[in-house]
């Protein structure tokens, strides 16, 4: 005699889906579809008339609520893209008000100043650029240093920044960092030698 399947313990694997319930893909989120669509049209930058790329970035940050942050800073990376570092400036100065966070915040930063020193205000670049360097470090810390360096370049410190932009490099090199990091030294405070 065979004996009756037990009634709470279904047949068969317990961890496969029920028959009965299919399984479904898990959706993207809202988030990360916006995401995917900004950087498809970032990738499309040179393929695009800069009024067209401009226009479409203005449609896709319009779906982001108003006064959003992430929007601001992305039409002032479209309009800097584009060759209008004058447009782009207070863009960006409006999405760090509004509490622009993370690595945008950051690439905020750096494309601010860079905009501001393109615009003839390098010592405002200079100043943005050397508190960026005090705040946590991430991947855009050579990034933060080689715009220092150019704008120290444009307010006639040129060593400073060839300095600066050498300490950068050296990590990056296969051999010579020591070297290279006391040449480095050397251009900034020619007496330590």
């Amino acid at each position: 005699m065979m004996a009756a399947a037990d009634p709470v313990r279904p047949r068969g694997n317990p961890r496969s889906p029920s028959p009965s319930r299919p399984t479904l893909a898990p959706l993207a989120s809202p988030a990360a579809d916006f995401e995917a669509r900004l950087a498809a049209l970032w990738a499309s930058l040179d393929e695009l008339h800069e009024d067209e790329f401009v226009a479409r970035i203005d449609a896709l940050v319009s779906e982001l609520p108003a006064g959003n942050a992430i929007a601001s800073f992305e039409r002032a990376a479209a309009q800097d893209s584009t060759g209008h570092p004058d447009l782009a400036v207070p863009l960006y100065r409006e999405a760090l008000s509004a509490g622009l966070e993370g690595i945008r915040r950051r690439r905020a930063v750096i494309q601010l100043a860079s905009s501001l020193r393109n615009l003839g205000s390098a010592q405002e670049s200079v100043a943005l650029l050397r508190a960026e360097r005090e705040r946590a470090a991430d991947e855009l810390d050579d990034a933060v240093t080689a715009f220092l360096a150019l704008a120290l370049a444009d307010t006639g410190r040129e060593r400073e920044g060839a300095s600066l932009a050498l300490e950068a490099l050296a990590p990056h090199l296969p051999r010579y960092q020591r070297s290279l990091g006391n040449y480095a030294r050397l251009l900034r405070d020619p007496a330590a030698s």
